[in-house]
C-alpha cells in the first residue's frame, strides 16, 4: 500500500469563518484517505482588541484545542492549505507572519515542489476574497511549490464561483455550497498531491 498524502490545513481566522472552512477541508481531506495536520495560527492583537468583539472572542476559545502550526507543519506535508480573512483585501497579518518564519525552509529548497492551495473569508460579496488568495499565491510561486487551485473543474466547484480558492462573504453560517466547494478543492488537491507522490516514487525506483 502506498504512504497516504500528508496535509497540513493552516488557517489565521477572528470570528470563526475562516474556521469553518479549515474544518471542512481537513474533514474532506482525511476523507480520502490523507494524513492532516489541522494547525491555527497564533494570534497577534491584543486581548483588549479580542474582547471588544464577542464572536472573535467566541472563536479563540473554540480553537484553543488546535495546536499552533510550526514550520515543521509545513516541511511534513506534501500538500499545504492556508486560509486567511481578507485584510483591506489582503492577507491577515497573523498569517503573513507566519509565512515570513519560514525563509530558512526556503532557503534550503524545502518548500519546493509541495502542492498549495488557499481559502479565505471576506464580510462582504466583493470584500476582497479574491485579492486576498491571489496575494496569498504569491508566496506560494515564491516558494516554488506547485498552486493548485479549484478553478471550475467540475459543477461543485462552479457553484462556489471562485476559481481562486473557497471563499465565503456573508459573515453568516456557510452554506452547504460554500461546504461542499470546500470539500471538493480538497479532494482536488490530495489527488494532485496523490499523483504528484506516486510519479516520483517510480522515478525513483
Amino acid at each position: 500500500m502506498s504512504e497516504p498524502v500528508k496535509v497540513t490545513v493552516a488557517f489565521y481566522s477572528a470570528t470563526g469563518n475562516v474556521t469553518g472552512l479549515a474544518r471542512a477541508i481537513a474533514a474532506a481531506a482525511e476523507k480520502t484517505g490523507a494524513e492532516v495536520r489541522l494547525r491555527r495560527v497564533a494570534e497577534l492583537a491584543p486581548q483588549a482588541a479580542i474582547d471588544s468583539n464577542p464572536a472573535w472572542a467566541e472563536n479563540v476559545k473554540n480553537i484553543a484545542d488546535i495546536p499552533e502550526v510550526t514550520p515543521d507543519d509545513v516541511e511534513w506535508a506534501d500538500a499545504v492549505f492556508l486560509g486567511s480573512p481578507t485584510r483591506f483585501g489582503n492577507v491577515a497579518s497573523q498569517l503573513k507572519q507566519f509565512i515570513d518564519t519560514l525563509g530558512g525552509l526556503w532557503f534550503q529548497g524545502k518548500l519546493a515542489g509541495k502542492v498549495y492551495s488557499g481559502f479565505a473569508a471576506a464580510s462582504g460579496k466583493h470584500g476582497g476574497n479574491e485579492s486576498t488568495l491571489l496575494a496569498l499565491y504569491n508566496s506560494f510561486h515564491h516558494f516554488g511549490g506547485i498552486v493548485v487551485a479549484p478553478g471550475y473543474a467540475n459543477e461543485t466547484l462552479f457553484a462556489n464561483a471562485s476559481p481562486y480558492g473557497v471563499s465565503h462573504w456573508n459573515g453568516a453560517d456557510i452554506d452547504d455550497t460554500t461546504l461542499a466547494a470546500a470539500a471538493a478543492q480538497a479532494e482536488r488537491v490530495v489527488a494532485t498531491a496523490a499523483a504528484l507522490k506516486a510519479g516520483r516514487a517510480a522515478l525513483a525506483s
